[in-house]
């Protein structure tokens, strides 16, 4: 199994503190694209997983968790 498909641990959610459950987000992209970019993470010592998290935090950021206390 690739990297970037393996589970991983559920992150703590950010108001509770509990696990988040994790949840696919498929793309369709050309294969040899795909190829190219695992390879390219794999040699920059990350995963596809990893660099499109940061990419969609960078340009959407994260969402606002009003603190309650």
């Amino acid at each position: 199994m690739p990297d970037e498909q393996k589970p991983r641990k559920p992150e703590a959610d950010q108001k509770s503190g509990l696990p988040e459950n994790q949840v696919n987000l498929s793309i369709k992209v050309p294969e040899s694209l795909r190829r190219h970019w695992v390879a390219e993470a794999k040699r920059s010592g990350t995963t596809i997983t990893a660099v499109v998290i940061e990419a969609l935090k960078e340009r959407f950021g994260e969402p606002i968790v009003p603190d309650n206390s």
